[in-house]
């Protein structure tokens, strides 16, 4: 199958990590398989450090005609079976080519405004990472038989050595309980919760790794709420995979969330987790099963969950078990790969 995938940002969030992943695992398979994506952008490297094929586009925005008119170009070069368009402004500039067409739906608000919903309208199919997101699609308008639940994976791997020596480099005292978060610095990730429930959680450091445009004001927070050094603000990072191995909880305290790929990568490393009831977290984190759920933007109930786990190690291995069981079953990379291309067969 000949698969054009199509992404705008020019970040890396978990989104362009999908991106990745998918291409990756379908050029595995055999399939042929090719990227377009932002110049410049940090999608455009890695893609290219894993021998896929790139075509880097002048993309910004909703709407980039320049970059439209190369993508239909290179659609007739390339001649994809399906497209599938991972962003909103992807989906706006896919629109100009005639082929089948696929969009994903990474997150759980509504779609606003007529010209959204004509552009989800035009797909073939809508691949939402939840079911939460499946329904949200639903409920705005978008037809039942089109949209697909497809849950976001990532690889199943081994943690990498040293976690415990990097985290004392960021200042965390070797006997210290470490509750870490992955997640960009955005308002939907409500780190201003999770800040507060830190200042009920004694003797804990919290490891916050992301960047964005909340950073500034979280960290006037911290300080405000006395947290000093408890709560480091370590940045984007490339070592996750020892990160997180090293925390004794992850926490997610999102008010909106499709899934989140960074609960699956604690999950993945068998780390027990406590995160909220927002969107399609649920679905992969069943309170009291695979880790402790709250509902959202509580910080006395999060602060209590946190407490309780970090108290108990016999649950918070048991919790992180079964975490890892939960992953195996639903949200490896493999899984998320073969049940994409399950539903471009419905459609090529």
């Amino acid at each position: 199958m000949r698969v054009l995938h199509v992404d705008t940002a020019a970040g890396w969030r978990g989104g362009q990590n999908q991106v990745l992943l998918s291409a990756r695992g379908m050029a595995a398979r055999g399939h042929e398989v090719t990227i377009a994506c932002r110049a410049g952008g940090i999608l455009e490297g890695r893609a290219r450090s894993a021998g896929i094929d790139v075509q880097a586009l002048p993309f910004r925005g909703d709407w980039s005609p320049s970059a439209a008119v190369l993508l239909a170009r290179l659609a007739h070069r390339v001649h994809p079976e399906v497209v599938h368009a991972h962003d909103p402004h992807a989906l706006a500039a896919a629109l100009v080519i005639a082929a089948p067409r696929v969009a994903s739906r990474r997150v759980d608000f509504a779609i606003h405004g007529r010209a959204s919903r004509w552009k989800y309208g035009r797909c073939r199919r809508i691949l939402a990472v939840s079911g939460a997101v499946a329904a949200v699609l639903r409920r705005d308008g978008i037809a039942r038989d089109r949209v697909r639940v497809v849950y976001e994976g990532v690889p199943d791997r081994r943690a990498e050595p040293g976690g415990r020596a990097m985290l004392e480099a960021l200042g965390v005292p070797m006997t210290s309980p470490v509750v870490g978060t992955v997640a960009a610095l955005t308002d939907h990730k409500d780190h201003r919760t999770l800040l507060s429930a830190a200042a009920r959680v004694p003797g804990a450091h919290f490891v916050i790794i992301g960047d964005g445009a909340e950073r500034a004001a979280l960290q006037v927070q911290a300080a405000e709420l006395g947290l000093g050094t408890r709560v480091i603000f370590a940045g984007f990072r490339e070592d996750l995979d020892r990160l997180i191995p090293a925390f004794d909880v992850f926490c997610l305290s999102s008010k909106m969330e499709g899934l989140g790929t960074s609960l699956l990568d604690a999950m993945c490393f068998a780390r027990p987790v406590v995160a909220t009831a927002a969107g399609g977290i649920p679905e992969a984190v069943e309170d009291g099963v695979t880790g402790r759920v709250v509902p959202v933007q509580d910080p006395a109930a999060l602060a209590a969950a946190l407490v309780a786990v970090l108290e108990d190690a016999p649950e918070r291995a048991r919790l992180g078990a079964e975490g890892r069981r939960r992953f195996e079953s639903r949200f490896s990379a493999d899984r998320m790969v073969e049940a994409t291309l399950a539903v471009y067969a419905e459609i090529a």
